[in-house]
């Protein structure tokens, strides 16, 4: 099946170099594109796309006021949307998964990752850059001891679905986790939907923020 794919940036030469290299992929194919986040709401009703990289920094209608619009629709045919950017600041990627996008990957990130996260983000897992991961998790974890927060759900998850959550939290892939606890990649997605069904939460970069926000992240992960 083939991934379709729109791409928002206010930069053309950005816009027709990121359309080249997924172009170029069997499996990948970019529909439109648009210069700014109010035209990228338009171009996204109309297309309809599987995907959309978003760019964060954009004059009038940035790439997170448009990706909330987005997932705001009540269309079933919502696309997942990458945030893409040259600045791994914090606030833009909480921010980002709070409002429903998928992933944040950056601008400078080698061309075969960035055809990887269109195809990870496709199939409804989530994607963070690993040093904005990172970073996350130390935020998660000075905030916890200052806001301490905790949630009724988690106490409805076994010691496993904790675990998975954990590192789900972490930026592992299901393959990652499978590996990590020495079980079956399938078992992994059975854990995660029922983490995610559990916690009213609707995909793995809510996870993140679920985590983020109570404190589940173990420190030094």
């Amino acid at each position: 099946m083939t991934i379709t794919v729109v791409i928002v940036d206010d930069q053309a030469m950005v816009r027709q170099g990121i359309g080249a290299l997924l172009g170029s992929q069997p499996d990948i194919s970019v529909i439109g594109e648009a210069p700014d986040g109010a035209q990228a709401v338009r171009e996204v009703a109309r297309l309809t796309p599987d995907v959309v990289l978003m760019d964060v920094r954009m004059p009038e209608v940035n790439g997170l006021e448009a990706t909330a619009t987005i997932m705001s629709s009540p269309s079933p045919t919502r696309p997942k949307v990458l945030m893409l950017t040259t600045f791994d600041i914090d606030e833009y990627v909480y921010e980002a998964l709070r409002i429903g996008a998928s992933g944040f990957m950056l601008k400078d990130a080698p061309a075969d990752e960035l055809a990887r996260a269109v195809r990870v983000v496709s199939q409804g897992d989530s994607l963070l850059a690993p040093s904005i991961t990172k970073r996350l998790i130390a935020e998660a974890t000075q905030r916890r001891s200052a806001v301490p927060k905790h949630s009724r759900l988690l106490d409805g998850l076994t010691t496993r679905e904790r675990e998975v959550l954990e590192l789900v939290a972490a930026g592992l892939s299901n393959a990652e986790i499978a590996a990590r606890l020495f079980v079956a990649e399938q078992t992994v997605k059975t854990h995660v939907s029922r983490v995610l069904a559990k916690l009213s939460l609707r995909d793995r970069a809510q996870a993140v923020v679920f985590a983020y926000e109570h404190g589940v992240v173990v420190p030094g992960s």
